[in-house]
């Protein structure tokens, strides 16, 4: 019975100290998180084009070799 109160024990001791890490965040503003969201989504289809281009300049590239 021992064995099972200690482990009962560290779970609830697991919960409170991440509870009491949970407080030391620092969450960002909701500007900040919309900006940062939109930049991603703008890197994120910049790579898209380049990468959509380029694949199409290597296919073109080596569609024009091959035949």
């Amino acid at each position: 019975m021992g064995n099972s109160e200690t482990k009962k024990e560290q779970k609830t001791g697991f919960f409170k100290t991440v509870a009491v890490e949970f407080k030391k965040i620092i969450w960002p503003s909701k500007e900040s998180v919309f900006k940062q969201s939109v930049a991603v989504t703008a890197v994120a289809l910049a790579v898209g084009v380049m990468v959509a281009l380029f694949d199409f300049l290597i296919q073109y590239g080596v569609n024009f070799i091959t035949q």
